[in-house]
């Protein structure tokens, strides 16, 4: 039977059924999932939030850092933290732009390119966790409603 989230009798929003409760509470067992199906493969240093950086540079690799902050949609600090962690755990190499000497262009390195297919194994199995849970139909469609919630 399909389980409905009654909102409380008082009408404030700072409940465990509001909306961004729900989204985030979503999100931290998606990461979890991911971290533990990563792990089982032998990429358990590869942070789920590693993901914003990792799949526009399976899309396009050696993208430089500024582009490549603006696909993953993260601040300028932030792209400099993470890329810093990832070099560290062997995922990536900025190397400067021999365009430009004051840009960095961000590589793949070769365990990142042998990380993808895992990558899109794990991402087809959670997504097929999510198809059985809701069905196809509402699976698609929560996609595309994350997909506009994430554009606000």
């Amino acid at each position: 039977m399909e389980q409905v989230i009654e909102p409380p009798m008082d009408t404030g929003t700072a409940t465990r059924a509001s909306l961004g409760f729900l989204l985030a509470k979503a999100s931290q067992r998606w990461n979890e999932l991911l971290h533990a199906k990563f792990s089982e493969r032998g990429y358990g240093e590869v942070r789920p939030a590693y993901g914003s950086i990792l799949l526009p540079l399976f899309e396009e690799d050696g993208l430089r850092i500024g582009e490549l902050g603006r696909r993953a949609r993260l601040a300028k600090q932030t792209m400099t933290t993470m890329i810093r962690l990832m070099e560290r755990e062997g995922l990536v190499i900025p190397e400067p732009d021999p365009d430009d000497g004051r840009a960095i262009r961000v590589h793949l390195t070769a365990r990142a390119r042998r990380f993808r297919p895992v990558a899109e194994q794990v991402l087809a199995e959670l997504d097929g966790l999510v198809s059985q849970a809701l069905g196809a139909e509402r699976s698609l469609e929560l996609a595309h409603d994350l997909e506009e919630v994430s554009t606000l």
